[in-house]
């Protein structure tokens, strides 16, 4: 598997991002949605890298620059095919690998309170994340559940 930057480009990843943000709005609210389309992923704070496995786009993530010292996860996303092989781990530990490369202290999330996001919610407490309140823009919502972790 190789974790590459990318440019919003490949149709591959397009297809991931459309069935990210369908299963998101299909999930939860409309004001509770807070996956990024890929007009917003292109902004500068951002930056987007692909899992590629022989030419195929089995994964996805991006890390949103909050400030300095500040990194959010966004657009986590593994193919369905591709599920329960690693790739959400592969590209976890990049992300973290990378925000202590940019000098990052902490590293944030947002993700649903549903049983649908138990899975995501697992992996990122097997990494360090531990549960907090909202941070950057957010507010509460019964909806949402913000994690974070320091970076060390």
């Amino acid at each position: 598997m190789d974790i590459l930057l990318d440019d919003l480009q490949d149709a591959g990843v397009i297809e991931l991002l459309q069935a990210h943000l369908a299963d998101m709005y299909a999930t939860s609210p409309p004001e509770s949605v807070h996956a990024l389309d890929i007009d917003a992923l292109s902004h500068p704070s951002i930056t987007f890298w692909c899992a590629k496995r022989q030419g195929e786009v089995i994964g996805c993530v991006a890390i949103k620059e909050l400030n300095n010292t500040h990194g959010e996860i966004k657009s986590m996303r593994t193919s369905v095919a591709a599920r329960n092989q690693g790739v959400a781990t592969a590209l976890l530990l990049h992300l973290l690998r990378e925000a202590k490369r940019r000098g990052y202290q902490q590293l944030s999330l947002e993700t649903g309170s549903m049983d649908f996001f138990a899975p995501a919610r697992r992996l990122y407490q097997r990494h360090g994340f531990e549960y907090c309140g909202p941070f950057a823009d957010y507010q509460a919502d019964p909806n949402s559940l913000f994690m974070t972790r320091f970076i060390d």
